[in-house]
């Protein structure tokens, strides 16, 4: 299980780093093409969600690398969960029904965390 858990939460906190870094330094109009959404909410709540995927990201790797705190894992791939869950229904609130993307990362997020309560027992 720890095998699986570093291959889950390895590939989770990448996609989660570059797509969280991505909302931090760009801008509306270079973020337009990839997030049709961004047009309907604030930067400043864009940046918010960039830095909450960053951190999330950190809090998947560095606490169970280091044995500080290992729990935090399963905050951070909880958080995941309610992320996904908050971005499919934005998607689908504005009308894209296109959440492949969000239902696969709800699931993996998922994955990450029950594999992070097997690591604390």
């Amino acid at each position: 299980m720890n095998a699986a858990y570093w291959i889950v939460a390895g590939l989770l906190a990448l996609f989660y780093l570059y797509g969280g870094g991505v909302k931090l330094v760009r801008s509306r109009e270079q973020l337009r093409p990839m997030m049709a959404w961004v047009d309907s909410t604030p930067m400043r709540a864009v940046r918010a969600i960039g830095t909450v995927e960053v951190l999330g990201a950190i809090g998947l790797i560095l606490p169970p690398l280091t044995g500080v705190a290992p729990g935090l894992a399963l905050v951070a791939a909880a958080g995941f969960v309610i992320l996904q869950i908050g971005a499919a229904t934005v998607h689908l609130r504005l009308g894209d029904r296109r959440i492949a993307l969000n239902i696969t990362l709800l699931l993996t997020a998922g994955v990450a965390a029950w594999l992070a309560t097997t690591r604390l027992r």
